[in-house]
């Protein structure tokens, strides 16, 4: 123990001293405004959680190119549409790195997903495989069966669910659940080509589901920032909360789940070769048909799950949570399907272009309650100057969506829920509005995660009547996590509407 502290004691004066030779060399640079800091620790003690509201109380305070140490670790803190703009078009090739961290090298499987991998030509594959085989508008249009079949598969279960109630035909029902069990089945079919929630789905298959979901929880749990990865010289002799442990531990398992699907998926491509009906193609057999390795198919697949599951939901909940606060909008959007849809079928893709107040609905959802509050870490390559200040190589770029999209000098009356400020905008609120991020690092995504909110937001307000479980509003108190859950999940009150039961809801 005495040699420990002895360690402790030693590496922090020699970090100290590493820290007054930055400090004498960051005086010759036209650093941004930063706020006292600490030897060794710097800024550290100033974040708390929320993350993305400390830094915009920082922000309002020095700036909205801020300057902080984590650690041996220097960061930059960009709060404005004129910054993220600087940093996403003319710097875009500099920020496109991403920073080395401990979540990543251990967990995704040594740093080579496409969220975590280094600017270079592994990640430009990657890049390319997912835009243009696995998301692109062509393998999109395809696959929305899959997306109709799951709103379909959910629509029925409230229907069920209203139709056993009693008294007025309303049905106290939670959303969260049905909410995540429709985006992860939608991107696992995308995937390997296979449900893993619901009713007629293998009692095996739930299992791997069901554990496949505890991982990734503790993998967002995990994946957040780690006193490690800024006093890297203290992680040999300290294991912060037992992080570290936790992290093997979890990729440990994952990796099992992730691999038994890859083999999985070989048996039954074997099988299909031998003469059965072969599937429609999926992300496995597309990275399996370019010769990936299993390591690099398990990362991409954790990277899909992770990204396209949690934040579809996650805005859907808000957005209805919303709705459910301001039925005068719900009954507008409604209004706009009947005229557009009509009672006789559920909406379709097609009609989402058609379809204004949904669409505006949706943009105001992920201004208020973006899932990704601060954008993925970027990292310079080089020096560059944003926003007029220099920033040094190797520093860490933190985008602070959440404050941009609740600025009152970007919006008028930020806070509030209007749809209708989107009216007449067009696509006029780039870098003001940033749910998929920005530049060559964006989410690929999008595309798909738009067709999914769109789709199953219309499909709730077309088939049903909503209201809240009480007088008292529904609760936007947000809840800790990388995608910014509510705190409580979202209850609610479903009716069918009668108009749409004969020939819909019935028919299902």
């Amino acid at each position: 123990m005495e040699a420990a502290w002895a360690f402790i004691l030693s590496a922090s004066s020699f970090l100290f001293l590493i820290f007054l030779f930055k400090l004498q060399r960051s005086s010759k640079k036209n650093l941004p405004p930063s706020p006292p800091s600490l030897p060794i620790i710097g800024h550290l003690l100033l974040i708390k959680e929320p993350v993305h509201r400390t830094l915009q109380s920082l922000s309002d305070r020095y700036g909205p190119v801020l300057y902080l140490s984590f650690g041996s670790w220097p960061v930059v803190v960009v709060s404005s549409p004129s910054a993220v703009e600087e940093c996403f078009t003319r710097n875009d090739v500099v920020l496109a790195n991403r920073p080395r961290m401990l979540a990543g090298d251990i967990m995704a499987y040594g740093s080579t997903s496409i969220g975590t991998a280094p600017y270079g030509p592994h990640w430009r594959n990657l890049r390319r495989l997912t835009a243009l085989e696995i998301l692109s508008p062509h393998r999109l249009a395809g696959s929305l069966y899959v997306r109709l079949e799951e709103v379909r598969l959910l629509v029925r279960t409230l229907y069920e669910a209203a139709a056993s109630a009693r008294g007025d035909g309303f049905a106290r029902v939670e959303m969260r659940s049905r909410l995540q069990e429709l985006s992860f089945n939608i991107i696992m079919r995308m995937i390997s080509g296979k449900r893993y929630f619901g009713a007629a789905v293998d009692a095996g298959d739930a299992e791997v589901a069901r554990r496949f979901k505890e991982v990734i929880n503790e993998e967002f749990e995990l994946s957040g920032t780690d006193p490690g990865d800024f006093m890297p010289a203290l992680r040999k002799v300290v294991d912060f909360k037992g992080r570290e442990r936790r992290m093997v531990d979890v990729a440990k398992r994952a990796d099992v789940i992730l691999q038994g699907m890859i083999d999985e998926f070989r048996s039954r491509r074997k099988m299909s070769d031998s003469g059965r009906e072969v599937e429609s193609k999926t992300m496995i057999d597309s990275m399996l048909s370019e010769g990936y390795s299993d390591d690099i198919i398990k990362g991409h697949i954790m990277s899909m799950v992770s990204a396209g599951t949690d934040t579809s939901a996650v805005t859907i909940e808000w957005a209805m949570s919303l709705l459910l606060n301001h039925p005068d909008i719900m009954k507008k959007a409604l209004v706009e399907l009947d005229d557009i849809v009509g009672q006789d079928r559920l909406v379709d893709e097609a009609d989402i272009h058609k379809l204004p107040c949904l669409r505006n609905i949706i943009n105001e959802a992920f201004r208020l309650f973006p899932a990704g509050p601060l954008l993925v870490p970027h990292e310079a390559s080089e020096d560059c100057t944003v926003g007029g200040f220099d920033v040094p190589q190797g520093t860490m770029i933190l985008v602070n969506a959440w404050a941009i999209q609740r600025d009152p000098k970007v919006w008028d009356d930020p806070t509030s829920f209007k749809p209708q400020r989107y009216e007449g905008l067009e696509d006029d609120h780039a870098y003001r509005l940033l749910p998929f991020g920005m530049g060559r690092r964006s989410c690929p995504g999008a595309g798909l995660a738009n067709r999914v909110v769109s789709l199953t937001l219309a499909a709730l307000i077309h088939c049903f009547e909503w209201e809240r479980v009480n007088e008292e509003p529904v609760d936007l108190s947000e809840g800790t996590g990388l995608t910014m859950p509510k705190r409580e999940p979202l209850e609610a009150m479903c009716k069918a509407r009668e108009c749409m039961i004969a020939n819909v809801l019935g028919q299902l």
